[in-house]
């Protein structure tokens, strides 16, 4: 199993992401990717793709229910860092829902979640070889 955003990336094509222009790598080191940023007003940045219909983030490369990345997942910016999957920290995320379902998809329940508890008879040894994602740093679709 795999965590459930990597076939999903529904999120990335239904909200305008707009964060503060610090967060450009044009001003902080490793920050998002200037180039595909547009001005949003004087203080926030977004996505391009994401601040006109239909929204498409330039950094997402998918399809919708199949497969999905994001481009510059570690240089992502905050607003994508803090939308988490519905049920990965234990309880539902209303903007995952609303994109899976603009998408047919069901929303995420626990059961989704299962692939990454720790079996029971492995002692120090989990089947997934230390691959889970880290709760720290969800990964975004």
């Amino acid at each position: 199993m795999q965590h459930p955003c990597m076939t999903c990336g529904a999120c990335c094509t239904q909200y305008r992401v707009a964060f503060h222009w610090m967060e450009s790598d044009e001003v902080t080191p490793g920050g998002v990717p200037h180039q595909l940023t547009e001005v949003l007003d004087p203080h926030r940045l977004c996505m391009r793709g994401t601040h006109s219909k239909p929204v498409r983030c330039v950094a997402l490369d998918a399809q919708i229910g199949v497969y999905s990345r994001c481009t510059i997942h570690p240089n992502r910016p905050s607003v994508c860092r803090e939308v988490d999957a519905s049920w990965e920290y234990g309880k539902a995320s209303p903007q995952c829902d609303k994109a899976r379902i603009a998408y047919g998809l069901d929303p995420l329940t626990l059961a989704d979640w299962r692939w990454r508890d720790e079996a029971g008879n492995d002692d120090d040894h989990p089947d997934d070889n230390g691959n889970s994602p880290s709760p720290q740093a969800p990964i975004a679709a």
